[in-house]
């Protein structure tokens, strides 16, 4: 895929229920300063801290802090073959994988040397990373925020939860109807900041032109079922409609939790993507435009009037 186009946009809320807003979200591109982890895409990261947890808004920042430092990093070595790559010894996803492990570390620190390990109340993140790189996206993913590869408006790919309902799913203790409503939806099996180690789930997939990768908190997905996401995008807004329209449909089915979501289209068709940047001006701007209009024509009124009354007193 050259010369590949990223339309992105990253949107968070803080809901209608919570007073503060936990979550945090990076995008870094390929004209960051003093980048040198890879030439062309973009480096996009959503991270939930742990509510009722002392400091989750702090441990989620720190976790988004320390996967940005990889675009320090020299670029990964790339093996020969997609089979060597897939097994995580080398490439973007073992270096995704090890700063993630690295913010783990850094968090779990800070809360054993301010005893918030000992009394129970360690803060911790969820933590999800996604590279996108010509032709391919490279995701590392610790607890329940979510990333979608969406393909013709259809689902073509999605991280697992590490949630307590979705292992209760998957052993056939709880259908996904049952675990949709359980208080205990909310409850994380594996987080980044409150044990001293953490495994981390990669994801490799491959990118087409048109593609959209959707990463967003469980704030998100606990209110906007699988379908209405994929009526959203249906609808080929671009990256910032969709992310807005998201948002605006989690908070309308309740709000019930901090939303952010983070929307970026893979080599959008620039004559649509022209239009929909003109629609969302004129939508933003209508009233102004409206009014720069009206001025515009009573101007011209006003100055064709003056010149026909010269014209007829020149008679």
């Amino acid at each position: 895929m050259k010369d590949m186009r990223l339309d992105i946009a990253a949107q968070t809320d803080v809901g209608r229920r919570k007073k503060n807003n936990e979550d945090a979200c990076g995008v870094f591109r390929d004209d960051t300063p003093g980048l040198r982890f890879f030439d062309e895409g973009a480096l996009l990261c959503v991270a939930d801290g742990l509510g009722g947890h002392l400091g989750g808004e702090i441990a989620s920042k720190l976790a988004v802090s320390h996967v940005k430092d990889l675009l320090k990093e020299d670029p990964p070595p790339m093996p020969n073959g997609m089979d060597e790559l897939d097994a995580r010894a080398v490439g973007p996803l073992k270096a995704i994988r090890v700063a993630i492990q690295r913010a783990n570390d850094s968090i779990y620190r800070d809360n054993l040397a301010h005893g918030l390990v000992a009394n129970g109340t360690a803060m911790g993140t969820t933590m999800l990373a996604a590279l996108i790189e010509p032709g391919q996206a490279y995701v590392g993913n610790v607890g329940d925020s979510r990333c979608y590869l969406i393909r013709d408006g259809e689902i073509a790919g999605r991280t697992e939860d590490h949630s307590w309902v979705d292992e209760q799913v998957k052993m056939g203790l709880m259908s996904k109807a049952e675990a949709a409503i359980d208080r205990r939806k909310n409850v994380v099996t594996r987080c980044v900041g409150t044990h001293p180690e953490t495994e981390v789930d990669t994801y490799r997939w491959g990118l087409v032109p048109g593609d959209m990768l959707l990463l967003c908190t469980d704030g998100l997905v606990n209110m906007v079922t699988d379908d209405e996401i994929k009526q959203v995008f249906r609808r080929h807004g671009s990256a910032a409609e969709i992310a807005q329209s998201l948002v605006g449909l989690a908070n309308e089915n309740g709000g019930k939790d901090n939303i952010t979501v983070v929307v970026a289209n893979i080599s959008p068709n620039l004559v649509r993507l022209s239009y929909q940047r003109l629609r969302e001006f004129l939508r933003d701007h209508g009233f102004t435009i409206g009014w720069y209009l009206l001025g515009l024509l009573y101007t011209a009124a006003v100055f064709a009037a003056g010149y026909a009354v010269r014209f007829y007193t020149a008679q």
